[in-house]
Formats: C-alpha cells, structure tokens, sequence
C-alpha cells in the first residue's frame, strides 16, 4: 500500500571517526569536517533539525555543543577511551557508538527521518541504528551514505604498506555500497565511475552531488592586509598549501619544487614563503610524516623558504586564503578537494595534481593549472607561470571566484534536502 511520507524533518548525521568542530588541518581533520559541519549549519538555517554524532576523544568537552547553530547539535558518544585512535582500532568500539546513539535518542526522545553517515566507519553504525529502530519502533529510516575517500583508491596510489588501507575497510565499503545503503552521494562523476568498477555500485543509487563552499566567509580580502595580518612580508609571493599532513597530500612535491624554484630563480625567491598550513610542527614527538617533510625541508636547504604553521580553525582560514598568491594542492589523491574551492571562492587561484575530484574542480587554465602528481619541475613551471604573470594571475583568480560563486552551499543543501526527500518516499512506497 502506498502513503504520502511525512515531511523531512530530523536528521541523525554520523561522523564517527572525526569531529567536525575540529581544528583544520589536524591529524584526522580536512575536508570532511568542513563538509559535514557546513552541510548541518546550512541545513538547520533551511529548517531541518541536525544531530551529529561524533566519538568523543576528549573527556573534558562537553556531551552536546551547539556550535551549528538553531536546530543544531554536536553529539560527542562515548565509544572505547576518550583519546584519539586510529579509524582501524574505532571498529572495536562501533557496538559501544551505537549504544550510545540509542540511548541518546530514547532520553530524549528523538525520532530520526534520515541517516546521514560520513565514511565506512559511520556506514557501519548507520547498519546497526536503522536495524536498532526498525526492531525496537518499527520505524523504517534510509540511509544516504558519503565515503569521502575510498580505500581501494587510497590503495591504488600509495606504496608504502604502512599508508595503505585494510582490507577491513575495504570489506567494510563493499558490504555498505552493496547491502546497507539506500543512497550513495557522489562528488565528481569520476566517484561514480570508481563506485561503480571498483565496487560494484549499483548506478540507481547513486546521486552526484558537490560539497559546497561558505561564500559568507570565504570572501575575497586583500592581499597586502591578509599577508601582514599573518606576518608575512606584503612585498613577497607567498605560495601555501592547506590540509591534513600525510603521504597521500603530497606535500614533498610542494617542498622539492621550493628548491627548484630557488635554484633557478635565487633573486624572486628571496623574499617569498611557502607556508603549510596543517598538522602540529612544534609537537616534541611529531608525526611520521611531518618529521620526514622537516628533515626533507632541511636536507634541500630551505628552511627560511618553506614555513609550517600549523592547523589553523575556521576563523582564521580566510586570512590564510587570501594571503596566498596560489594555493597549490599537490595531492596524490582526493575525492573532491574542498580546499580548493574555498581558495577559489576568494580569488586565489590553484595549481592541482589532475586526480581525482581536483581534476574536475579545478579548470585548467581557467581557474588554474593542472599537474602531473609527484612532478616537482611541472609544480615549479607553473608557479613561474603564475607568479611572474601578474595579469594572469588576476585573471584567473577572477575566474575562479565566479565559478565557485555555483557551489553555494544554500544550492547544495537544498538538493542535499530533496535527496533526503526521495529516499524517504522511495521506501515508504516500497512498505
């Protein structure tokens, strides 16, 4: 029999593994926080009610923050010890999260029209709570699921063993994409494409849809103010890079292409800065990858060149942003490239590996430059092409900001919304 559903109202977010009030750039934070935290805040302001569900790491903050604004929640869950762990060693807890969810929503007495789960982590506890609510309320709940990143993917471009997705993880996306989901989000059709031959995906479940940018925040500023607001001379270039600290960012590409620059270009480089905005620098045990990044940094001499700064929050991002003559993304692999817009957004245009969602993203030669990954000399031409063509700069500065003005997150939400919408009605007709 069919009914007319009910209004989407009330939305269970799961972002297990990750906060997403968490500084940018932090060992687990980028551009999935930024997109579930946006996401939420534009949903409440359309009407929606927003609870994300998070892992607390930290016993001390508070259970629920209400940083998303009216009808907006951010729900810290006891799962295993309240430290940060690694997204492997979070499995052993998911039964523990979900727990918590359950009992969260029975106190007080939630009711959720859509799961919204964030990464395999959050697929598997999206599994466990629809079944939860269908037993114990006789309620059906859909599930939109969003990887974000894809193990097989990650598996595909790194060498390294250690830096290497599970097999765990693997198994996890392939039961979720092939048994747990009822939506699949899309950011780039080059995801759907991997969705579908590397998994399997049935392609009806599959709906592309593009993270948004906060043209609210990030808006153009200038140039010379935003440099000495962070200290940097106003009179250099200064090329940055923004993001999580790890292999697959390819941040060596970026650190190499300094030295060549410097080789060949000893005068202009005198004063500029290449400035790394993510991870904790000053940490006295630092992270794998950031202490290889400093010793490579020290080994190609250019330590008054190249800077770390550490993670930066949302406030101080747009500073950051509109400092930087290019941001450059010399990544290995993304899935869309959230960075990028938001540079864009400001005028700033991009130099980007051609992978992944960056090669779609970003318009070579119209709002930037597509390399090669791992090529230091194309990353260093194109930054001369850049940086000592200043009308060229402008221009596709200009451009950039213009074409990032059509992922307004008010546009994505409301799509995001009628998808929740059609999954609804979807499984209420099929009762």
């Amino acid at each position: 029999m069919n009914h007319q559903p009910s209004p989407i109202k009330r939305i269970a977010m799961l972002s297990v593994h990750t906060c997403p009030l968490a500084l940018m750039g932090g060992k687990k934070t980028g551009g999935m926080n930024v997109y579930v935290r946006d996401l939420a805040r534009e949903l409440c302001r359309q009407g929606y009610v927003v609870d994300v569900f998070t892992r607390s790491e930290d016993e001390c903050q508070p259970q629920v923050k209400h940083d998303l604004g009216n009808g907006g929640r951010v729900i810290h869950i006891k799962a295993g010890p309240e430290v940060p762990v690694r997204p492997p060693e979070i499995i052993a807890h998911i039964d523990e999260f979900v727990a918590g969810v359950l009992a969260f929503a029975k106190t007080e007495k939630a009711t959720y029209d859509v799961i919204h789960s964030h990464y395999y982590l959050s697929g598997l506890v999206a599994e466990k709570l629809k079944a939860a609510w269908l037993k114990n309320e006789q309620r059906h709940v859909p599930i939109v699921q969003m990887f974000h990143t894809l193990g097989h993917m990650k598996n595909k471009i790194n060498p390294r063993p250690e830096e290497r997705a599970p097999q765990a993880r693997i198994d996890a996306e392939s039961h979720i994409i092939q048994n747990v989901a009822d939506v699949l989000i899309s950011a780039t059709p080059a995801e759907v494409e991997q969705l579908q031959t590397l998994y399997g995906a049935d392609k009806n479940k599959i709906t592309i849809l593009p993270p948004g940018v906060a043209l609210d925040r990030f808006q153009k500023i200038d140039r010379t103010f935003a440099k000495r607001k962070i200290g940097i001379d106003p009179n250099g270039f200064n090329i940055m890079f923004v993001g999580r600290i790890e292999p697959l960012k390819g941040i060596d590409t970026l650190i190499e292409a300094a030295s060549v620059l410097r080789e060949h270009h000893p005068i202009e480089m005198a004063t500029a800065h290449f400035t790394i905005v993510g991870g904790d620098p000053w940490a006295e045990n630092p992270a794998i990858e950031m202490a290889r990044l400093q010793a490579l940094r020290h080994e190609l001499n250019v330590e008054e060149l190249v800077g770390f700064v550490g993670a930066k929050n949302q406030q101080e991002l747009p500073n950051y942003y509109a400092a930087a003559d290019v941001v450059v993304m010399p990544s290995h692999y993304e899935s869309f490239g959230m960075v990028a817009l938001e540079a864009m957004a400001m005028g700033t245009p991009v130099i980007a590996s051609e992978v992944g969602g960056l090669a779609y993203l970003v318009q070579d030669g119209q709002t930037g430059f597509h390399i090669p990954p791992r090529s230091a000399d194309a990353l260093a031409h194109r930054l001369c092409d850049l940086l000592f063509n200043p009308p060229l700069r402008k221009q596709l500065g200009d451009q950039a900001e213009e074409y990032a003005q059509t992922y307004d997150w008010k546009v994505i939400a409301e799509k995001m919304g009628q998808v929740y919408t059609d999954s609804k009605l979807a499984l209420t007709d099929a009762i």
